[in-house]
């Protein structure tokens, strides 16, 4: 019964995710009909600085990942160890976030 559940719950998780992915997909094409019908131009997305967002996070959450593997290494107990692994994995990553934002900004002069 155990793994039934388990299956369940990932089973959900799934089908959560696919049903949010159609929904912001079927927003932004209704969107752009709505602008097309109205006469106005959708905007291209920049393709000048179109990684430059994905590939900040990516750095800061590898970064993470480095500083993480330090808390692994010390005899700390479980609950003490995941929330440190987390936590530094989703400041770093928050913090390649922010670096993109003032990266993109200083190009974009």
């Amino acid at each position: 019964m155990e793994n039934l559940g388990e299956a369940l719950g990932g089973l959900i998780i799934v089908i959560g995710l696919v049903v949010m992915v159609f929904i912001v997909a079927k927003y932004n094409y209704l969107i752009k009909k709505a602008m097309i019908e109205k006469g106005l131009v959708p905007e291209q997305s920049q393709s000048k600085f179109k990684y430059i967002d994905i590939g900040c996070i990516v750095f800061g959450l590898g970064i993470g990942l480095l500083f993480s593997s330090i808390f692994t290494s010390i005899d700390l107990t479980e609950d003490t160890t995941d929330l440190l692994v987390w936590g530094t994995i989703l400041i770093f990553g928050s913090a390649g976030l922010v670096a993109a934002h003032f990266i993109r900004k200083r190009l974009e002069r």
